[in-house]
């Protein structure tokens, strides 16, 4: 797993009846976007991690990226 700092991890209820949560990453403390990670939970809790299994990465596309229009090369 590689991640970078702003990307969703979400956590599935590994039992019935456990709701599935989501952190997102703070800061990466691993070499390369790998584990461990900072994370802050919904609730403001923030914690260090290693993602397990039941953990999907959701990752956000890069702030200065944008779509370049149709027709246009951007250089």
């Amino acid at each position: 797993m590689q991640a970078h700092a702003g990307d969703v991890l979400r956590f599935t209820g590994r039992t019935v009846g456990t709701p599935e949560h989501h952190a997102t990453v703070v800061k990466v403390l691993g070499r390369n976007g790998e584990p461990p990670y900072q994370v802050r939970y919904d609730d403001g809790h923030e914690t260090e991690i290693f993602p397990g299994l039941g953990c999907v990465l959701e990752s956000r596309p890069a702030r200065d990226a944008r779509p370049v229009p149709p027709g246009r090369d951007e250089r």
